[in-house]
This record gives structure tokens, sequence and C-alpha cells, in this order.
């Protein structure tokens, strides 16, 4: 018997789609693997296949038996506390009832003038220090710092504490670190909630105050779940996204060349990026069949968006990276009820990056080989360690 692949699955660099996972992917959609927690694991390659699981409610986030169940991670849970098995889809699905409004196009499009603004000033900065610079830690890990704060009403002299608080809730190797940040971060929400039913403005958190039957821990555990994932999930996606165009110049060159090109370059990169983020885990709820393999009760489902994002019955040569295509259909954010929120914050922040960088810095090159690079394996959201670049 051919023992199952132990994940992650080894790539040379982070632009490199995994040798092993391209050849399972190529044998079929459903594979058995292990865990990086070593724990046995259904993973799922295929775009059609995963996309019709992301709204499937045979899948859940709580394992019916969690004692004996499956992990991912050392770093059991994320995001608080598990979910109830017996109520978790009634629970999520009035989150996002309750969250869907302050979602709108209109607070978003709003939020966007700000972004761009933030991103001028970010990257007078990045010329003002001089080349090199780590592209990283200069704009992709505190713009959307600055687009979560804004969005939900964070004061700004508060922001270097809870930073250090999603870092470490993030954190997939230890426990104890990851239970403790999250306490902090929601005792900072309690405080924050306190603050708005005082004195509300025009934010989220004010308007979940606001919102009849929601209770002052309903509202923090939402809030702290926001700021952990609006602060998490973008930073990869801007420096991964960078990263792309950067190490295919022909590309780079046609953005500042032609700037109409950036909301293709965005969705381009989207799909195009492998981070070690990329899988989208549920335990299974009941038996259920896929592409012909049974799924037990209690199975943990991995979902591996890269693979679905890469499907060649998909997207034409899907391992080259072209931002005069329209990337639609790709799965970086979910699907319906599964679908992220704050998608539309990530791509203006992502938006506001590429098109900005392309134009104000045409000559921006790498400063190191692609395979000097390294991928962060500590943190749930994955994304570069550094992206050190010249100009």
């Amino acid at each position: 018997m051919v023992a199952a692949p132990q994940l992650p699955l080894e790539q040379a660099h982070p632009l490199q789609f995994a040798p092993s996972l391209r050849e399972l992917q190529a044998n079929g959609v459903v594979h058995r693997v292990r865990t990086p927690a070593g724990d046995p694991a259904w993973l799922v390659t295929g775009h059609a296949e995963v996309l019709r699981l992301y709204d499937d409610d045979r899948l859940g986030v709580a394992p019916p038996e969690p004692d004996t169940a499956a992990r991912m991670h050392e770093s059991g849970k994320f995001g608080g506390s598990m979910p109830n098995f017996a109520t978790e889809h009634a629970d999520h699905a009035r989150k996002r009832a309750l969250l869907q409004p302050h979602f709108t196009p209109k607070r978003l499009q709003a939020l966007r003038a700000r972004v761009d603004a933030a991103t001028t000033r970010l990257l007078d900065d990045l010329a003002a220090n001089g080349s090199p610079a780590d592209l990283r830690a200069a704009v992709a890990v505190p713009l959307p710092v600055m687009a979560i704060c804004e969005l939900l009403g964070v004061p700004s002299e508060d922001r270097e504490w809870f930073c250090s608080w999603i870092i470490n809730a993030s954190d997939t190797h230890g426990w104890d670190r990851c239970d403790q940040a999250f306490a902090q971060l929601y005792a900072y929400s309690r405080q924050l909630v306190a603050r708005k039913r005082r004195d509300p403005g025009d934010d989220v958190i004010s308007g979940l105050c606001a919102t009849e039957g929601v209770s002052d821990d309903e509202a923090a555990r939402l809030a702290a779940g926001l700021l952990w994932a609006g602060h998490g999930s973008p930073v990869p996606h801007i420096g991964l996204g960078a990263l792309l165009l950067l190490a295919n110049p022909e590309q780079w060159h046609a953005l500042a060349h032609d700037p109409s090109l950036a909301s293709n370059a965005v969705e381009e990169t989207l799909r195009a990026a492998r981070s070690s983020n990329g899988l989208f885990p549920r335990y299974a709820r009941t038996d259920l069949e896929l592409d012909g393999v049974t799924i037990k009760a209690g199975d943990l489902v991995l979902m591996s968006i890269g693979a679905a994002n890469h499907d060649p019955s998909v997207f034409v040569e899907p391992h080259r990276v072209d931002i005069t295509r329209r990337a639609l259909g790709h799965l970086t954010f979910g699907h319906r009820g599964r679908y992220c929120m704050a998608a539309p914050l990530a791509r203006i922040e992502l938006h506001a990056v590429l098109s900005q960088l392309a134009s104000r810095f045409p000559a921006m090159q790498l400063a190191v080989g692609v395979e000097e690079l390294n991928l962060r394996t500590d943190m749930l959201f994955g994304g570069l360690v550094e992206l050190p670049v010249r100009w």
C-alpha cells in the first residue's frame, strides 16, 4: 500500500505548483493525505468538486466527535471557540445575516478613496527610504491594518496592540499562545463594544451594537473575528500578488504601461498564487460519496483552493500568469454561503497596491531570486516571510 502524502507538499519556491500536487490532480479529484499534524484527511483537487463542497451542508467546521477528530495543525482552533455541532449551520446563517448589512457596496466604495490614499502614503515612504526594501513589511502588512480599522472603527492608537494578538492567534504551532491571543483579542473587542455603545460612529462595530437582539458578547465575538480575518487574510494576497508580477517582468511592464489591466491583474494573481494556506478544511457531518470515494462522518476534508484554481479543465494553461486573462471563476474567496464578505475590501487593497506600485515603480524588480524566498508555515494565513525588492 502506498503511503498517503504528508502535507504540506514540497515545492521549491513560493511560485512553484508542488509537483506531487499536480500528479495527484492528474490522477483523480479525491486523495488520501496526512495533515501537517500527522492526522488522516481527504484532499479534494478538482474545481467542480471544490465548488460544490463549499456550499454543501453535509460538511461543517465542527467535527461530530471533537476529542478524536483529525487536526490540521498543532493549534486545533482558530477564529475563537469551536462551533456547536448541532447548531453550526444556523449559527453561521445568523452571523452572515448580522454582518451582511454592514458590508454594502456603498460602504466599501467609500473606503476605496482612503485605501488609495493610504497606499500612496506607504509608497511615498517606500520611495523616501530608498532601495532595496522589504515590500511585505513596507506595504503588504500595514495597509490591511489601516483598512480593517477604518471599516470597524478601531482607534489608530490601539492598532499596535491588536496586531500582535492577531499574529499570535494565527500561530499554527502552539495551543497556549493561540488561545491566550484570542482571549486578549476578545477582551479588547469587549472594550471596543462598550466604547461604541457610549459613543457610536459610522462603522461596522457601531452598527452591530445598534442591531436589535445583538448582545455585547455576540458583538465582541463578531468584531474579534473580523479583526483577525481582516488583518491576516489580505497580507499574503498583496505579497504574493506583487511577487507573481515581479517574477514575470513582461506582466509587470504590461501593467505599468496599461493601468486598465489592474482589475484583471487582481483576479489573475488571486487565482494563480500558491500559498501554504490554500486549503479549506471541513469535517463530514454524515457519510457522503465524492467521485466514487466514500467519505465517512467525522472525516476531515481539505478542499485545495490552489489546485482548483489551476484546474486545466477550467483555466487554459493554468500555470501561466496572464493579466490579460479574465480569471472569472477562481475560488480564492469561496462560494455562495461560504463566500468571504470582506472579499471586496481585499480586492480594493490589492488593486490599490498593484496599480500604484507598477505605475510609480515601473523598473522595480526582485532583489533576490525567487528560490530564495520562503513561505510562512507557522501562520494560518501563510504568505511570504519577506519580499525584498529594488528599483
